[in-house]
């Protein structure tokens, strides 16, 4: 059997590298995502379910693949995050407000067929598996910078990203996007890095 070794992380590395003092511009190209929807706090049972979803049917799908010959490492979590009542800016403070599109990126090979599948066998082990689906999506033009620190500090970085923007005439063109290199389980706070990236025109 022909074996493929593919990592994304390493692949698409200029989107997942940002610095943490200056704000940059880059092209974010289609990619492929698992998705979950829902809205509230971070605090919440839905958060919580849907990270469960999209952790479970990313390695299902993983451990299916690599029985076929195609490895991979599992991507980090990502999130799309929007205020109820405008899918432009996003308001750091409003909790209660918050709307959400938690994500992983996956390889070509993970269809939404496979993903089917790997739920239905989720299922049949008696372990839950919430609403999902699997898109392209392609950000385009996008301002993104490093945030160092506790989540729960981020406002000041999601404001230099929109007082650069105000500086070089650019525009939102999309939802205020998180991808979390920390995992909050096993890092201090202080030492969690979080990429904060917005669609730009």
């Amino acid at each position: 059997m022909k074996r493929i070794k593919l990592d994304l992380r390493k692949k698409y590395e200029h989107l997942y590298s940002p610095s943490a003092k200056e704000v940059q511009v880059i092209e974010v190209p289609r990619l492929r995502f698992l998705k979950v929807d829902g809205k509230g706090a971070p605090e919440s049972q839905a958060f919580h379910d849907a990270i469960q979803t999209l952790y479970g049917l990313s390695y299902a799908t993983k451990f299916g693949l690599k029985k076929e010959g195609i490895d991979y490492p599992v991507m980090a979590l990502e999130g799309l995050w929007w205020t109820l009542g405008s899918t432009v800016r996003f308001d750091a403070q409003a909790r209660d407000k918050w709307n959400w599109t938690l994500m992983m990126m996956q390889p070509d090979a993970a269809t939404a067929e496979r993903f089917r599948a790997a739920a239905a066998e989720i299922r049949r082990k008696g372990k839950p598996v919430g609403a999902f689906r699997i898109e392209d999506f392609q950000e385009g033009l996008s301002a993104q910078i490093m945030h160092l620190g506790p989540y729960s500090a981020e406002a000041p970085t999601i404001e230099k990203i929109w007082g650069f923007m105000d500086e070089n005439g650019y525009a939102p063109n999309g939802k205020h996007h998180e991808i979390y290199l920390g995992d909050p389980r096993r890092a201090a706070p202080s030492k969690l890095r979080t990429i904060l990236r917005q669609p730009i025109k």
